[in-house]
């Protein structure tokens, strides 16, 4: 039996990497992502089903997960798991950041995954596994990361919650808490040299990440290797939550 994984934000620098990895491994596939021009190109190009939606709304997370369970039965298989790689970035002190931005970081971080644990609680009866994205903001105080290290450390709580309220079904949550990563999403640092040395400097490993890096423990916590790993948060972060070496 084939194991399909639907990808929310399959658009995103992390979430191709992992479509293409999945893909790589012989999976099916089912993306979602908000507008439907890349989208659909992915799915053309890795041979997916798709289907545009909203992360931020439940109904939508759910109509898109049951058309991931059909289109999974449809190819002789069966929805294997879930990853969200959903997610914005704002950095802005606390007193700079307005009821509007921390609402929508909120919306876009931790709604959008409350939204998938929500959805895989009523439709995934049969087990399986849930990814979400944290970050390495939620686990090491970082200057201006209020808002966002707020949502991204609420991932973590849910995570360990939903872990404990559906382990006897077998359906496991995990997380991954990326640093700083070459994606589209984070091009105003990494594309500035100043910002990016000066960012370089706070991981140990001295890069800074590239999608495939968090698709490589993405795709591992989805698959069959990890079926007794739930209730973690994995740092993908070449060391900057943990590691200081000066």
């Amino acid at each position: 039996m084939t194991s399909t994984y639907l990808i929310f934000g399959a658009t995103g620098g992390i979430g191709a990497a992992l479509a293409r990895r999945l893909h790589a491994q012989g999976a099916g596939l089912f993306l979602s992502a908000r507008t439907a021009g890349p989208l659909e190109a992915l799915a053309a190009e890795l041979g997916a089903g798709c289907a545009t939606a909203d992360a931020t709304d439940f109904a939508e997370v759910e109509r898109v997960m049951q058309q991931a369970q059909g289109h999974a039965e449809a190819h002789g298989g069966a929805l294997a798991g879930v990853a969200l790689c959903v997610g914005s970035l704002l950095l802005k002190p606390a007193h700079l950041t307005t009821a509007a931005d921390f609402q929508l970081t909120l919306a876009q971080n931790l709604t959008s995954a409350f939204g998938v644990v929500r959805a895989a609680g009523k439709l995934m009866a049969g087990g399986g596994s849930v990814v979400l994205c944290s970050s390495a903001a939620a686990r090491t105080g970082l200057a201006n990361h209020e808002a966002i290290a707020a949502a991204k450390a609420g991932v973590l709580g849910l995570v360990l919650s939903a872990a404990a309220t559906y382990a006897s079904r077998g359906l496991r949550f995990n997380a991954v808490a990326p640093g700083l990563v070459r994606t589209p999403l984070t091009q105003r640092i990494t594309g500035s040299p100043a910002a990016s040395q000066a960012s370089q400097a706070l991981h140990a490993l001295g890069r800074l990440g590239e999608p495939e890096d968090v698709a490589a423990v993405m795709a591992w916590l989805l698959g069959p290797e990890a079926t007794w790993v739930t209730g973690q948060c994995y740092g993908v972060d070449g060391g900057l939550g943990t590691v200081r070496t000066k």
